[in-house]
């Protein structure tokens, strides 16, 4: 009976003794390998062979990508406006020994690095530009921290701005600085219109009292050559001439008596002579 025990109990040592020294890493991991307590080797995937209860599994990390979230927190601009930001970074690690004897918790201490130097950032920059410039703010937070995750064997693949909001005060200042200048651009284009359309008339006006002026030079010009024309054709003949002027002259008394400005005619006091030179004979 004792026989049987002691049998199995070598059994059940030598199963332990092959399940300690036999290990299995599956793929996207790697095991870190410590030997009386002490870093020994880092275990690909696939089956590895180490010594039993001397070799010891310490730890076990991915070599997956790995995302980490940068809790939101207030940035302060160098014009002293206040921003609530955060982001997302995409580790990988590299050297798994560096990142678990380097530091002691890289997911705390990368989540830190990053907010400290979003901070510092920012800080150089005025609001708009912040607000406006997420991929140069991307690129000098990836290169400022890239250089010192490296220490722990960590790869910092890429890092993105999640969102930047302005801080309620200075969101309700930014929409009452957006209402002025829509009101400031809607000002400034009704006095356009307005100049505009007095430029417009102007114009019209001017280019209306030009051709009453070039009607007035053509029908000067054409009573011109047809009082020359009369006058070459009776020669000295007085008569003729004093008839047409005369009628010119009732033509235009006549418009002046139908205008609705008038209220008086007046006759020149030479009227009878003018009635004589237009019949064409002595009254008396």
């Amino acid at each position: 009976m004792s026989a049987s025990i002691i049998v199995l109990a070598l059994l059940a040592f030598v199963a332990v003794t092959i399940f300690k020294g036999v290990r299995i890493v599956p793929q996207g991991n790697k095991w870190i390998v410590q030997r009386l307590g002490k870093y020994h080797t880092t275990l690909g995937p696939g089956l590895s062979i180490i010594i039993p209860y001397i070799d010891d599994i310490a730890y076990k990390v991915t070599t997956k990508d790995i995302v980490l979230n940068i809790p939101s927190q207030e940035v302060i601009t160098r014009d002293n406006a206040v921003l609530l930001m955060n982001a997302v970074a995409y580790i990988n690690l590299t050297t798994p020994e560096k990142a678990v004897y380097g530091i002691e918790n890289f997911n705390i201490a990368i989540q830190n690095l990053v907010q400290t130097s979003l901070r510092s950032i920012v800080g150089e920059m005025d609001l708009d530009d912040a607000l406006s410039s997420r991929d140069h703010i991307k690129a000098k937070l990836k290169a400022a921290i890239s250089d010192d995750i490296a220490d722990w064997g960590i790869t910092l693949k890429t890092v993105e701005i999640q969102d930047i909001q302005p801080s309620t005060t200075m969101q309700a200042a930014m929409e009452a600085q957006a209402a002025a200048e829509r009101q400031r651009r809607a000002t400034v284009t009704k006095a356009d219109g307005e100049k505009q359309a007095a430029i417009l008339e102007a114009d019209g006006r001017l280019e209306a009292s030009r051709r009453d002026a070039e009607a007035q030079v053509v029908l000067a010009e054409a009573s011109q050559k047809a009082i020359a024309m009369v006058s070459s054709a009776i020669g000295d003949q007085e008569i003729p001439v004093s008839y047409l002027l005369g009628e010119q002259y009732i033509k235009a008394m006549q418009d002046m008596a139908k205008s609705n400005n008038a209220k008086t005619v007046v006759l020149p006091a030479d009227v009878l002579n003018t009635i004589r030179g237009i019949m064409g004979r002595n009254l008396k």
